[in-house]
């Protein structure tokens, strides 16, 4: 892998510690100390203001914008992509003294400080600002996102003149014109705009998408004069503070915003009574209280999913960052949000969803946070009506679900993405099976699960074709996770996705209809599903073509994957990484290196249909040939390689997991985090070296340590309990939080779990 670490921020196992300002990181760490809530996310941008490089971005979970595309002249290719849209900054600080303004960029400066607190989600700043005059300002800056109350966001600003006495004014204020760098301009309206006695609100209007977002904030602060400034789209109030030598100054900003995503009356309506108590209730708000709540929200979240690695203090503060940024970034606060690939962190992707939630994340939420995963997966059920007007955009029946979206329509413009790309949709049913097997959530499965499995055994019906002999069904014309081979015939993750998609509908129907008949023969009626199409889906799920060479042991990619001509990717140079950059498109398509895992994505999501020889014989052929241009990939080949006993190579591929975006691996962490690369981060950990396995009926366990490491241990939500799962150089010991008798696979033995902990011995 042409990839290297640049190690910025200090070693710390609970901490992210920026000691000392470069400008040339800024950017990045905007990405590293962001915050979020799910439901709303701010960028670590400077309060105070900054005159360099950066982007202060806020964004709120489903609140996008849309652009006209230039319309084709084919069928099936979108005319309109939407994507999220950056808001309003309601951290707006100016801080002045002497006539300058506290800059960064251009003040001097001393004892620089930012620290992000992963076991509070506080994050704090520090620095000694030196005027020209020779005087000295403490500034410390505070802020946190209550995890409790959603739409409340908390700055707490504290100033202390080192040398002197004397005036220093602060400008604090809510400002609507942050530019949204895709479109360059702000994608806002202000609708309304109030002075109040201790505060501001504002209120704005996405400029097409018929959204708002209802800002207000409460200072909190002793002041000598204040007077207010209006300007367009921003309003400030400028506070005189008398400042003594020595003495600190507390100025406090508690801020709500009350977004609304819905365009119906009730919705509107709704929007509008909250927007009319809000006083009463900002005014009800302390800022100790919400403190309190927040430090609460996150022990308990920490007791409850922590994993802890003994002697390796680098990847034990990256897996921790991994852990409280996926908790940043969802939680199950609000039913059918989705996780865009940036979490709410930056503009990349446009704050789209992929294929990756259902893949990636969603493991994550199912052992950590079974509600959460639940939510999750009711946005495919929400947005089931997009995904079947997609599905007859392409000539099919049923539902398509899109490459790229925020609110279920298809937002990706490049057709070979858009069209040709089934995983999203077999990813949607996969994330369904996996839930129901870890949950046994026959229930959700019936009732929100099902009406979806038709449609996409529909457009599987539709989508794919017979062989000319009409002797075996697959799929032409499509693209597979790799992306380098683009209209290939017989993808075998696709036809195998496909066939398991098939398969899990005809299950589900047939236990819906022996346990919940009044459910069953609702959603028949419904969907119009006969006796003829679920006898056809079986007909197709038995005949599917799985390309397979028995005397290797291999399966193909495609159809003709084994006759490209083949390139030797070490030979690469490293300056022409990444390839979209340095290789024209088609270039990239015409030889058999791949992007990132196809068939072996395929035998660690199904893991136990595949015997350690095919493991073994696939993860030879197709490692070689893979250069991880995806963030994605070497997760996956850290997981495998470590059921494999290949463990240096596991531990290689591990090497950057956890740390891709706090080492910047990629050179694009200050596009935003690589969400569903820090969800593949905690598999790489659960699944790789702790040998977990979800697909089969019991959790198996298989674990192995690293020899860097000392130890590790691990937390699983799992049958209504919590599994306690550590490993030392000699034995796996694993408990249960209520001994509720949890039965498992660990080293392919049975056993019964429960308070007392289970000591078994480290296979060789």
């Amino acid at each position: 892998m042409a990839k290297s670490a640049d190690i910025y921020y200090k070693v710390d196992p609970w901490r992210v510690v920026e000691t000392g300002f470069d400008k040339e990181y800024a950017v990045v760490s905007e990405s590293i100390f962001s915050l979020g809530n799910e439901y709303m996310g701010t960028r670590g941008s400077f309060d105070e203001g900054y005159s360099g490089d950066g982007l202060i971005g806020n964004y709120f979970n489903g609140i996008y914008e849309g652009a006209d595309l230039e319309k084709s002249g084919y069928k099936g290719i979108i005319s309109r992509t939407e994507f999220i849209v950056n808001s309003a900054d309601w951290l707006y600080t100016r801080i002045e003294a002497d006539g300058e303004c506290a800059d960064l960029n251009t003040s001097t400066f001393e004892d620089f400080e930012r620290v992000l607190d992963l076991k509070t989600g506080i994050l704090t700043r520090s620095y000694t600002w030196i005027l020209k005059s020779g005087k000295k300002v403490r500034l410390e800056f505070e802020r946190f996102l209550s995890m409790k109350e959603a739409e409340i966001a908390v700055q707490k600003i504290k100033i202390t003149p080192l040398n002197f006495s004397g005036e220093v004014i602060l400008y604090s204020g809510i400002d609507f014109t942050q530019i949204h760098h895709m479109t360059g301009r702000s994608m806002w309206n202000v609708a309304d705009t109030t002075f109040e006695e201790d505060g501001i609100t504002m209120l704005g209007n996405t400029v097409s998408t018929d959204q708002s977002l209802f800002v207000s904030c409460r200072f909190q602060c002793d002041y000598e004069e204040k007077s207010d400034i209006r300007e367009d789209k921003k309003l400030v109030r400028r506070f005189l503070l008398r400042a003594e030598e020595g003495k600190t100054l507390s100025f406090t900003k508690l801020i709500r915003n009350i977004s609304r995503k819905g365009t119906t009356s009730q919705e509107k309506d709704a929007f509008q009574g909250k927007c009319a108590e809000n006083s009463k209730i900002l005014a009800a708000l302390s800022y100790e209280e919400l403190k309190e709540d927040t430090l609460k929200w996150w022990e308990d979240t920490w007791n409850d999913s922590d994993i802890a690695i003994e002697g390796d203090e680098l990847n034990q503060q990256g897996i921790r960052f991994c852990i409280f940024q996926m908790h940043q970034t969802y939680h199950g606060a609000d039913k059918g949000t989705i996780i865009g690939a940036k979490g709410l962190t930056g503009e990349a992707y446009s704050g789209n969803t992929f294929w990756d939630t259902e893949a990636y994340c969603l493991p994550f939420y199912i052992f950590n946070n079974t509600e959460a995963a639940k939510h999750l997966l009711e946005f495919r059920y929400l947005t089931l009506p997009e995904a079947m007007e997609r599905a007859k955009a392409l000539d099919c029946k049923g539902a398509f679900y899109p490459i790229a979206t925020i609110t279920g329509r298809e937002c990706c413009s490049l057709w070979q993405h858009a069209s040709l790309q089934l995983q999203a949709s077999t990813a949607v049913a996969y994330g369904y099976w996996h839930y129901e097997n870890i949950t046994g959530d026959e229930e959700f499965i019936f009732e929100k699960g099902l009406p979806i499995l038709i449609e996409l055994s529909r457009m599987l019906a539709t989508r794919g074709d017979w062989s000319a002999d009409k002797t075996r069904y697959g799929f032409y014309g499509v693209m597979g996770p790799d992306e380098f081979q683009m209209m290939v015939n017989n993808n075998c993750y696709t036809n195998y996705m496909g066939k398991k998609t098939l398969e899990y509908t005809l299950d589900v129907l047939a236990r819906c209809g022996a346990k919940a008949a009044e459910i069953y023969q609702e959603i028949i009626k419904d969907r119009g599903l006969t006796t003829e199409e679920i006898e056809y889906f079986r007909n197709i799920a038995e005949h599917m073509y799985i390309p397979y060479e028995k005397e290797t042991g291999i399966f193909e990619q495609h159809e003709g994957y084994f006759n490209l001509p083949h390139i030797d990717i070490d030979k690469i140079p490293i300056e022409e990484f990444p390839l979209y950059h340095h290789w024209t498109y088609d270039r990239i398509y015409r030889n058999d290196m791949l992007k990132q895992p196809d068939v072996l994505m395929l035998m660690l999501m199904y893991n136990r249909d595949f015997t350690d020889a095919q493991l073994k014989s696939n993860y030879e052929y197709y490692e070689p040939r893979c250069i991880h241009e995806s963030s994605l990939s070497p997760s996956v080949h850290s997981i495998l390689a470590s059921q494999l006993k290949k463990e240096e190579e596991a531990y290689k591929f591990f090497g950057f997991a956890t740390r891709m975006d706090l080492d910047n691996y990629n050179r694009n962490t200050g596009e935003g985090l690589h969400t569903t690369s820090i969800a593949a981060a905690w598999m790489n950990i659960v699944y790789g070296f702790g040998g977990m396995r979800s697909d089969g009926k019991e959790l198996t366990f298989a674990p192995a340590l690293p020899k860097e490491w000392k130890s590790y241990s691990f937390k699983i939500h799992f049958g209504g309990d919590v599994l306690f799962v550590s490993v030392d150089k000699d034995n796996m010991k694993i408990s249960t939080k209520k001994g509720s008798g949890i039965q498992v696979l660990i080293y392919e033995k049975p056993y019964t779990l429960g308070q007392e902990e289970l000591v078994v011995p480290i296979a060789r």
